[in-house]
C-alpha cells in the first residue's frame, strides 16, 4: 500500500509517520509485519526530539520553556496520557526534551516515568527492564540498547511510545476509516502550545525566560550541510514516504544555535531514519558512515543516570561521557564562583556540601577531598551526586581551628582541602559555641626544644656551614619584646617570628620553605595547617604576612594566634628552612598571585640539605 508523505496529507487526517529502529520493530509482531504503517490499518505518529515537537501534520513547533506539556490524548484510547517533561543543558536559553510520563486512569491507574538513561520508574519506584516484557497498569514495557518502549494494545487501537533519553516516538494505530483523533502537542496545528502546559506539573517559575551570554556556534552554513543529508541519497528509500522538511528544520533550528556535541548531530538522522523502517525494507545503514555516526541503534548514554540537576553528555576530553550541570541551576554558583552552598552551623553540628558536577568541571573527585584532618573525607551522594563533609565538633573537630573575625567575634574555621595539591578548595567559619571561651581567651607561648636540646635553636652543620638556627617571637612589628613563657597573647593577636642564621657570610641567604602548624609533637604529622607554603605565605589565610625570605640570613613574618578546636594538646609550629647560594640560585620569591607559579619553579632550589625548628603555643 502507497503512503502519502506528511507534507501531501490534509490536517484532517490525523495521521503520523511512525518512527522505530527495525530492530526494535521486530518486537511488534502483534501487528502482523516489520513495515507496521503498511496494510488495512490508519496510522498516526508523533515524534519528539530536542525541542522540537513534529506533530501529526507535519508541523514543527519549538517549547521555549521547562514546562510539562500533554503530548497526546484521544478518545480512542481515552485512559492514557502521555505528557513531557522539558529542561535545559548546556545553554540557559534553550531546552529539550527530558522524560516522558505515561498517565494511567481507570482500573488501571498510575503512572509509568521513561526517563534519561532509559531508567524507568513506574509509580515513583524504580523497575529494572530487560529485553523481556513486563506488564504494569496494564502497558507492557522492555528495553534495549535502542531505548524503551512502551505498549498499550486495546481491542481496536494500539499505542507504542518509544524513548531513547532524547527522541520520543508515539505511534498510534487503529483500523480503516477509523483515524485517531490527537489532542495535545502532537495535533496542535496552530502552533499555540500554552493550551497543553500542564501547570500543576511543571515546577514554579518554568514558564520564566533565561538569557545566555554564552557564545552562540558560529557554524550554521556547516550544521545546514549536515542537516540536509536528510535529503541527499543515503535516505532516497524514504523520500516518497517520509517528507524530510520538518526533520531538517529541527535539526537546523537547532544545531545553528548549540553545540553540536552530546550526540546531537546524529540524533535527528536517527530519528528520521528510525520513521524511514516502517516503510520500506531497503538497507539505509549506508547514511551512518556518511554523517560520522555509530553502527547500529544505540541510544546515547544508556544506562548513565544523573541527577534531576544534570543532564548527561559528552567529557570535554571527547573520551566517554558525564553528568554535567544543567546552565539554569548552575549559573548562581558559576556567577559567584562557588562550588556549593554555604556551610551549616547547627550548634556543634557543621558541614558543607558541593556539588559534584562543578566539581568535575575543574576535574576534581570528591574522594580527594578532606578537611584540615585528613580523616575527615568528603562523600558522595549516589542519587543527587552532591559532595557533602559534615562533622560534630563535640566529638570529632576534624582539625578545625579556633579563630577570630574582623568584627571581634570567636568563630570555627575549617576548609575543604584537595589532597593532590593541598590547596583550600573552601574554607567556612562557624559561630564558637563553646561559651566559656570569649575575646579574652589567652593562651601562653611556650618555647620547645630544637635538635640540639636548647630553647627554639637548632645547631646546623650541612656542606661546609656551621651554624646556629633561631627561632623567636614578639608582640611587636619592630621585634623588641620577645614572648616568653610567662607572655599572655589573646587569641587572633598578631605575633611576630624571626628566624635567624647565626655563622654564615653574606654569601649565603636563609630560605623559609615552608612553616606549618600541627597539633602532634611531629613535623611528620598527618594533620598539617600552613603558613607558608613554597616560600610564600598561604593565600587562603590572609592573616599571614612575610616581611622578608630569602634576602639575607634573617627571615620575618608574622600571623594571628590560633589553636585547633577541641584540642587540649599544644600547638606547634614548625619551619622547615634552606640555604641558598646568591650567586648561583634565585633566593627571593615573587609571590605575587598572578606569577606565583611561574616564578617559583624558576626560582627552584637546588637540592640543599634542610633544617627544621619547632615551637609550640598553649592554653
Amino acid at each position: 500500500m502507497y503512503m502519502k508523505t506528511a507534507a501531501s496529507l490534509p490536517a484532517s487526517s490525523n495521521m503520523l509517520r511512525l518512527l522505530f529502529y527495525v530492530t526494535a520493530v521486530l518486537h511488534f509482531s502483534t501487528f502482523g509485519s516489520t513495515q507496521v504503517c503498511l496494510g488495512e490499518s490508519e496510522c498516526a505518529l508523533c515524534t519528539v526530539t530536542g525541542p522540537t515537537v513534529i506533530t501529526v501534520q507535519g508541523q514543527a513547533h519549538s517549547v521555549q520553556d521547562r514546562c510539562v506539556y500533554t503530548l497526546i490524548k484521544t478518545s480512542s484510547i481515552p485512559d492514557v496520557k502521555v505528557k513531557a517533561t522539558f529542561k535545559e543543558r548546556r545553554r540557559q536559553d534553550h531546552h529539550f526534551l527530558d522524560s516522558v510520563i505515561l498517565s494511567l486512569e481507570g482500573e488501571s491507574s498510575g503512572t509509568i516515568s521513561l526517563e534519561q538513561g532509559g531508567r524507568v520508574k513506574v509509580d515513583d519506584t524504580e523497575e529494572t527492564l530487560t529485553s523481556t516484557e513486563k506488564d504494569f497498569h496494564g502497558v507492557t514495557l522492555f528495553k534495549t540498547e535502542a531505548g524503551v518502549t512502551a505498549k498499550i494494545i486495546e481491542t481496536t487501537y494500539s499505542m507504542i511510545v518509544f524513548f531513547d533519553g532524547y527522541t520520543a516516538q508515539i505511534y498510534i494505530k487503529g483500523p480503516t476509516g477509523q483515524a485517531p483523533a490527537v489532542e495535545g502537542l502532537c495535533g496542535n496545528s496552530d502552533g499555540e502550545l500554552s493550551n497543553d502546559k500542564l501547570d500543576d506539573d511543571s515546577e514554579d517559575g518554568c514558564e520564566t525566560p533565561h538569557t545566555d551570554t554564552t557564545a552562540k556556534p558560529d557554524n550554521c552554513d556547516e550544521m545546514t550541510t549536515h542537516c540536509n543529508l536528510l535529503t541527499q541519497e543515503s535516505f532516497t528509500a524514504c523520500h516518497d514516504n517520509v517528507a524530510t522538511g520538518p526533520y531538517v528544520t529541527a535539526c537546523t533550528n537547532t544545531l545553528c544555535h548549540y553545540p553540536a556535541g552530546d550526540g546531537l548531530k546524529c540524533q535527528f538522522l536517527e530519528a528520521y531514519a528510525r520513521a524511514c523502517s516502517l516503510y520500506t525494507d531497503d538497507n539505509i545503514e549506508s547514511w551512518r558512515s556518511n554523517a560520522a555516526c555509530s553502527q547500529g541503534p544505540q541510544a546515547y548514554c544508556q544506562d548513565q543516570y544523573c541527577s534531576p540537576d544534570e543532564f548527561c553528555g559528552d567529557k570535554s576530553s571527547g573520551d566517554g561521557t558525564r553528568c554535567h550541570c544543567r546552565a539554569i541551576f548552575a549559573s548562581p554558583y558559576r556567577t559567584e564562583d562557588t562550588l556549593g552552598d554555604p556551610a551549616v552551623c547547627d550548634g556543634s553540628s557543621q558541614s558543607i556540601t558541593l556539588v559534584g558536577c562543578l566539581l568535575e568541571d575543574k576535574d576534581i573527585s570528591y574522594t580527594d577531598l578532606h578537611l584540615y584532618d585528613k580523616t575527615c573525607r568528603a562523600e558522595k551522594d549516589d542519587t543527587t551526586h552532591l559532595v557533602t563533609i559534615s562533622f560534630d565538633s563535640s566529638t570529632n573537630p576534624c582539625g578545625t581551628m579556633i579563630k577570630m573575625n574582623s568584627d571581634d567575634e570567636v568563630i570555627n574555621k575549617n576548609a575543604v582541602k584537595l589532597e593532590t595539591t593541598n590547596k583550600e578548595l573552601v574554607d567556612f567559619t562557624c559561630p564558637f559555641v563553646i561559651p566559656d571561651i570569649n575575646i579574652d581567651f589567652s593562651v601562653n607561648i611556650k618555647v620547645k626544644s630544637g635538635t640540639s636540646g636548647s630553647p627554639s635553636v637548632a645547631y646546623v652543620t650541612t656542606g661546609i656551614w656551621d651554624y646556629v638556627l633561631t627561632m623567636k617571637a614578639y608582640t611587636d612589628a619592630q621585634r623588641t619584646q620577645e614572648v616568653t613563657g610567662d607572655t599572655k597573647l589573646k587569641l587572633s593577636q598578631r605575633v611576630w617570628f624571626a628566624l635567624v642564621a647565626n655563622g654564615l657570610n653574606d654569601k649565603v641567604a636563609l630560605v623559609i620553605q615552608s612553616c606549618f602548624a600541627t597539633h602532634e609533637d611531629s613535623a611528620d604529622a598527618d594533620q598539617k595547617y600552613y603558613l607558608i607554603s613554597d616560600r610564600c605565605p598561604n593565600t587562603d589565610d590572609k592573616t599571614v604576612e612575610v616581611e622578608s625570605n630569602g634576602q639575607g640570613t634573617s627571615d620575618f613574618f608574622s600571623f594571628k594566634m590560633f589553636q585547633f578546636f577541641g584540642e587540649t594538646r599544644d600547638v606547634y609550629l614548625h619551619c622547615r628552612t634552606n640555604l641558598c647560594i646568591k650567586s648561583k640560585e634565585v633566593c627571593v620569591s615573587n609571590c605575587d598571585q598572578t606569577n606565583r607559579r611561574r616564578r617559583s619553579a624558576k626560582s627552584k632550589l637546588k637540592n640543599h640539605s634542610s633544617t627544621i625548628v619547632t615551637m609550640a603555643w598553649g592554653s
